[in-house]
């Protein structure tokens, strides 16, 4: 059965890794749904679209539909942030993914929840997406170190 998979990356906080958000959509879609393909959109404009409440609304509700959140977080964004906390509220699986170098904020680093996952290049982060959707997900059983 395919997993639903909220993929989380920068909107409003900057679009320069829009390109790399379309490969792991891209890597996600191989085996499973992607509820949040718009992140991946090159087109998408950081202030235009819905209004914000029916934005939170849909994002809330994929967060509660999702089986797992993969969040790209190499470019600092509060909605990922914000959506990170809510997916723990709800006992969501959560891989941080980010660029070795950048300095990822404490709050996602200090959370023992997450599963952080640097990676040193494009070729290492999609290989270790493929990994981690190819398990079975259990409690304390989701090291993205494992691969």
């Amino acid at each position: 059965m395919k997993k639903k998979v909220y993929f989380a990356g920068s909107i409003r906080g900057g679009r320069q890794d829009a390109e790399l958000y379309q490969k792991i959509i891209a890597t996600i879609n191989e085996t499973d749904t992607v509820l949040t393909e718009h992140v991946g959109d090159l087109g998408l404009s950081p202030v235009e679209g819905k209004g914000d409440k029916a934005i939170y609304a849909q994002d809330t509700a994929w967060l509660r539909e999702c089986d797992i959140v993969i969040a790209e977080c190499s470019t600092p964004s509060l909605g990922v942030g914000y959506e990170l906390a809510y997916a723990e509220k709800y006992q969501k699986p959560v891989y941080v993914f980010y660029k070795k170098g950048v300095n990822l904020s404490a709050m996602l680093s200090g959370d023992t929840y997450f599963e952080i996952c640097p990676y040193e290049n494009e070729k290492h982060l999609l290989g270790a997406i493929k990994y981690i959707l190819g398990r079975k997900f259990q409690a304390g059983k989701r090291s993205c170190d494992d691969e």
